[in-house]
């Protein structure tokens, strides 16, 4: 089996003891990778039509999901953030299978929010801005493979169509150094992740690869989107 940053975390995970040689595996990790910065960037011109309804799902996969979910957890208007997989088959949805990046899952996040207090196109804005880099293929700071793509995965034509239109938007703008290579993808079937991935951010504040890779994204969300920032931690209940 390829052993990986995230491999060892793994196992680190499920014995409950995070060992002297993850931490420095994690740090030489972050050497070559590390926080992503926010980018300032347009919000989306075309966005979906004022919310009628008071809950709507939408999935997102921007590497890692304890920093998305984290991210997306202290979102106004979000009223549930679930890390988990999309993208492959139920059979394969387990973190062991797809941490070997043949699956066809991407690591996702499930945001349940309220449209009338936060769009899905604010969402996107977060998501590109402060939640990843949408211009790295198949990677996301430390972590590499299919598995840590950017993709978003709509559930209706409406997101397709916000979705779409803000990436061509996006790229149009040159608001980053290089093209956005997020996918758009149709598969969104969403299998939630194992217990011990729900809450990371929020339960594990010291551990290393948090501190380095995902709590610059929060102080970059209430630094950037104040008025959409929530300093309480909407959690999943395990």
């Amino acid at each position: 089996m390829k052993t990986t940053r995230k491999s060892v975390r793994h196992y680190s995970l499920i014995a409950g003891l995070i060992v002297a040689s993850a931490f420095v595996f994690q740090t030489n990790a972050w050497s070559w990778g590390g926080a992503e910065s926010a980018v300032v960037i347009p919000a989306p011109v075309r966005d979906e039509a004022p919310g009628t309804v008071h809950s709507e799902t939408a999935l997102f996969s921007g590497g890692c999901f304890w920093g998305i979910q984290g991210v997306f957890q202290h979102v106004k208007g979000v009223t549930n953030a679930v890390s988990g997989y999309a993208g492959g088959d139920a059979k394969t949805a387990s973190y062991e299978q797809v941490s070997g990046g043949d699956t066809g899952h991407a690591e996702t996040v499930q945001v349940t929010y309220d449209p009338t207090q936060v769009t899905y196109g604010e969402l996107l804005h977060i998501f590109f801005s402060v939640g990843h880099n949408p211009t790295e293929l198949n990677r996301q700071g430390p972590d590499t493979g299919t598995q840590y793509r950017s993709a978003v995965f709509p559930l209706n034509s409406e997101q397709a169509e916000v979705a779409k239109a803000y990436i061509a938007q996006l790229n149009g703008s040159h608001s980053y150094d290089k093209p956005v290579v997020t996918k758009v993808e149709s598969n969104g079937h969403f299998y939630p992740a194992e217990a011990y991935h729900q809450n990371f951010l929020n339960d594990n504040p010291d551990y290393p690869y948090i501190v380095i890779n995902d709590l610059p994204k929060i102080k970059d969300l209430q630094q950037y989107f104040p008025k959409n920032y929530s300093s309480q931690a909407v959690l999943v209940k395990k």
